[in-house]
């Protein structure tokens, strides 16, 4: 890509970050430039789609008539913007200072929203029973939160020889269920603040915080059919599988 040397905080803002709700601003080009195949592509000031990281799936949108997808480039650090429309239109006339209107797909957003929230409680219901975060997918029909179990501990049912036998698994699942239940219940509001050290991190309230660069829900309440469907061991992790969705916004 051609990028022109200015500071990554100069040139945009991650409105993504501040706001989940909004689904559309008026932008500003910040950037233009094409891949080395010629295709072009588009940075804006004031961004509101969400890149492909941190285990969750990239927003869609458009930019203004354009169906577009973001990126994020790895030597700006810039969010970047491709054509992803089959009728016609395209990037290759906006220029640095156009205003165009930027907006995302509200649907796909809520969805990816409650996937990641709904993983960052899974991994708190986990970390009761003792086991440790491994990974984690928020995309949908993949989401799963993976952890290496306790190698000893209190409980028998917290280890890892234990989750080999299906019986164990499913108690562990109940269990896993449980919290999950009961911290929808009791609606537990979900924040972001800035750490000392500059990280952000979103809190489901005392429940459980972690350094995140998602889109989440407002409070645990927004969260409707979390389901946990299995509980395997995969090559000594405990991985939980779970689907989620965003209730009907009122």
């Amino acid at each position: 890509m051609v990028h022109q040397e200015k500071p990554h905080a100069e040139r945009q803002t991650a409105v993504y970050l501040e706001d989940t709700y909004l689904t559309a601003v008026t932008a500003h080009v910040t950037a233009t430039g094409s891949t080395a195949d010629g295709e072009a592509w588009v940075a804006v000031r004031e961004n509101i789609f969400h890149p492909q990281g941190g285990g969750q799936p990239a927003d869609r949108g458009r930019l203004g008539e354009c169906e577009v997808a973001p990126t994020r480039d790895p030597e700006t650090g810039l969010v970047v913007l491709h054509s992803r429309d089959d009728q016609g239109h395209t990037l290759d006339a906006l220029a640095e200072g156009d205003i165009v209107e930027a907006r995302v797909d509200a649907d796909l957003r809520l969805l990816h929203a409650a996937l990641h929230t709904a993983g960052h409680l899974i991994e708190a219901a986990g970390r009761a029973e003792g086991w440790a975060l491994a990974g984690n997918i928020h995309f949908p029909g993949q989401a799963r939160i993976e952890f290496t179990p306790a190698e000893s501990a209190a409980s028998p049912t917290e280890t890892a020889a234990s989750l080999a036998d299906p019986e164990d698994r499913e108690k562990a699942a109940d269990r896993l269920r449980a919290r999950v239940a009961a911290a929808i219940a009791e609606d537990l509001p979900v924040t972001a603040e800035y750490d000392a050290e500059g990280r952000r991190v979103i809190r489901l309230g005392d429940l459980h915080a972690a350094p995140c660069g998602g889109t989440h829900v407002r409070s645990l309440a927004d969260l409707a059919d979390v389901t946990i469907t299995a509980v395997k061991m995969k090559k000594g992790r405990v991985r939980v599988s779970y689907t989620a969705s965003h209730r009907p916004l009122k």
